[in-house]
């Protein structure tokens, strides 16, 4: 039975709610295996929008079970209200639909104003974190001090983690000049929402395995892009869990040869949501054009997207690095109105060629594209579901892409709507 891991081989927002919404109704079990309620994927079924954070994309389908793994940090009463929220919208969530990990480790309020501190503080060296305690969170988490899931059933027990991990952040906030976090009533609080949060509790490395015996189709559903990978992306500027595909068996529990096939969600251009490197950014009238045609407001922040060109360099790295079985290319639609189009095939590094992005973050600052030139199709692509029916232009700068970052290219999106795909090659299938 095949098992799909879907990441996206950018910086993120590179239309993976549609692709994963599309394998969702084709899986029987859908993971989220990493990062927080910081990213977001949007679904349009039915005319009907939903901006989901936390929840696996598969949550909106029927006869689905979504599941938190053990790599996701969770923000219980943020978790809570997307439930309310999604319910609203009629759609059915209780404990035979979501599972969520008895590990994963809890985002509380005190994560979020340390973030919130640091970010101030920083000045023109901050990160572009969303400010939503992400980064602390993982931290505590590293540090051993972190509250989890499974905590919240003893208060006995959850009283001493409190004050283990309080011990920490107020020695910073007081060094920082700021009040010091009171434990009883953050441990009220959540002793209040803990039945909540606990009926959805399992081991999930053990339900993993039920599935795996049941030959249960599953789909792993990454966060962010390869290029915010905490090891392998533009470090300082990343985020702060790993975002390669790997992750989905340390994030959940199962072993790596449970995954069959690794799907790469690609821009046909480029988009960064915060600070740090963009080799190929446009800070002009093209850019603006295509911040507006692709709409690139960030899901959960609404923060607006940097435009830039495809970076074929750094789309082969991710590849390369998170073992991409085939690419998934969104929003060509969006390139329909240009003259020409632009892909970045190499670097200028200090008067040097380079093909790959240099690690040093002064360097990855420094370095200039070089850029291959396509004439633009100057016609409608969107809503096309046949290869064959692209304008010949569109085509050649597709299979250009495709030969130079070396992966084939199984999919190609052309609109916000869910069956205006061009299906190529169906991993759940191969």
């Amino acid at each position: 039975m095949k098992n799909v891991v879907v990441v996206g081989s950018q910086w993120g927002d590179e239309g993976k709610g549609k692709i994963v919404d599309w394998l969702s109704e084709q899986a029987d079990v859908v993971i989220r295996f990493q990062g927080g309620h910081n990213a977001g994927h949007t679904l349009v079924i039915d005319g009907v929008t939903y901006k989901l954070r936390l929840l696996p994309s598969g949550i909106v389908r029927k006869n689905k079970i979504s599941v938190i793994g053990n790599g996701v940090v969770i923000d219980p009463w943020a978790l809570l209200e997307e439930i309310k929220e999604i319910r609203s919208k009629g759609i059915h969530v209780d404990i035979e639909n979501l599972i969520i990990s008895e590990s994963a480790n809890l985002i509380l309020p005190f994560h979020r104003e340390m973030d919130e501190i640091r970010e101030d503080a920083a000045g023109k060296g901050k990160i572009g974190t969303t400010r939503r305690g992400i980064g602390p969170a993982y931290e505590d988490k590293v540090g051993r001090r972190s509250i989890r899931v499974m905590d919240l059933r003893s208060e006995k027990n959850l009283d001493q983690r409190l004050t283990s991990v309080l011990l920490h952040h107020n020695a910073i906030r007081k060094g920082l000049g700021k009040k010091i976090f009171e434990k009883n009533q953050l441990k009220k609080e959540l002793l209040k929402i803990a039945p909540e949060i606990l009926k959805f509790s399992q081991p999930v490395w053990l339900k993993i395995d039920e599935f795996k015996k049941k030959k249960k189709k599953i789909l792993f559903e990454g966060a962010q892009g390869i290029l915010l990978d905490v090891d392998h992306g533009t470090y300082p500027f990343v985020t702060s869990s790993n975002t390669v595909a790997s992750s989905a068996a340390t994030g959940t529990g199962c072993g790596t040869n449970t995954i069959s096939y690794v799907l790469g969600i690609t821009k046909a251009y480029t988009t960064r949501v915060g600070e740090g490197p963009f080799p190929t950014e446009l800070k002009d009238n093209i850019g603006d054009i295509l911040g507006i045609r692709g709409k690139e407001f960030g899901t959960v922040t609404s923060r607006k997207r940097r435009c830039g060109w495809f970076d074929g360099v750094l789309v082969r790295q991710s590849i390369k690095i998170s073992g991409i079985d085939g690419i998934a290319l969104t929003k060509l639609d969006v390139l329909d109105e240009l003259d020409e189009v632009k892909m970045c095939i190499q670097y200028e590094l200090d008067g040097k060629k380079i093909d790959y992005l240099p690690a040093a973050v002064e360097d990855q600052l420094k370095i200039k594209p070089v850029y291959k030139t396509f004439p633009g199709w100057k016609k409608p692509t969107n809503g096309i579901k046949n290869l064959d029916e692209l304008p010949k232009n569109a085509k050649d700068y597709i299979y250009a892409v495709e030969d130079f970052i070396g992966t084939k290219i199984s999919s190609i999106s052309t609109s916000p709507e869910r069956d205006d795909t061009i299906l190529i090659e169906n991993p759940f299938e191969i």
